[in-house]
């Protein structure tokens, strides 16, 4: 299993959210770039990144993404507020290594569709957020987790299966920022379900036994953000790689 360290941005700084809250945010004294270099220093190939500014539709760190591409000897996966073409390839041309598409792969799944065909599987990640009433129905949330979208992750997934699909970060939004523990049965299920996809799963890493936890039950990788931040979990797991 690999271990993704997590960055997200809001003005330009680290800072991490409370079940994506805006009002339950905590700052970060890292600067981004540097942050990002002590990760791969420790051993990590690959980086997370959210816009936050972008998701929430108050601006874009457009700029501190391209530093971090540039930067860090990382490949960078960015999400946040991708809305259209525009936004897509912006990121793309501001060097990451692939897109994570959220909110719109729900509302525009022909859209996103057509972005996989076109972009493949490697640059486009799908990213969904769930709030599970059980492991059999977890509820897709969109628009910065405010709004219910009315599906099922079962539902939505197959959906693209047939157009490229071969990542998907899901996001438990009841454990994400809190360190309360991963929702291992919810994982085993998507990987039950659909065993060909690179599932990461985020949300709710609160030490090295949620770690041993999630790569117990098979997870390819997994993304690691306010345990690294606090250090509850040592940078030199990011070294582990499959």
């Amino acid at each position: 299993m690999e271990c993704i360290p997590s960055i997200d941005l809001r003005r330009g700084g680290v800072v991490r959210l409370k079940q994506g809250d805006f009002a339950r945010v905590s700052e970060y004294s890292h600067e981004p770039v540097a942050l990002a270099q002590s990760y791969a220093a420790a051993g990590a190939k690959r980086l997370h990144v959210v816009d936050l500014d972008s998701a929430a539709g108050e601006g874009t760190n457009l700029e501190v993404i391209r530093r971090l591409c540039a930067g860090a000897d990382l490949k960078v996966q960015v999400g946040g507020g991708v809305r259209d073409e525009a936004g897509l390839h912006a990121l793309l041309d501001a060097g990451a290594a692939a897109v994570v598409i959220g909110s719109l792969a729900v509302r525009d799944p022909d859209k996103v569709r057509g972005w996989l065909k076109l972009h493949g599987g490697e640059r486009i990640v799908l990213a969904f957020d769930v709030r599970p009433d059980a492991a059999s129905s977890p509820e897709v949330l969109t628009n910065a987790w405010r709004d219910a979208g009315g599906l099922s992750l079962w539902e939505l997934v197959p959906r693209y299966l047939d157009a490229g699909l071969k990542k998907v970060l899901c996001t438990d939004v009841t454990r994400d920022g809190l360190l309360d523990g991963p929702n291992i049965t919810l994982y085993k299920e998507c990987l039950r379900r659909f065993p060909a996809l690179e599932w990461q799963a985020s949300g709710g890493v609160s030490g090295i036994g949620d770690v041993a936890a999630l790569a117990g039950a098979g997870l390819p990788a997994i993304i690691i953000g306010r345990a690294l931040l606090e250090g509850r979990v040592e940078p030199e797991i990011l070294g582990v790689h499959p």
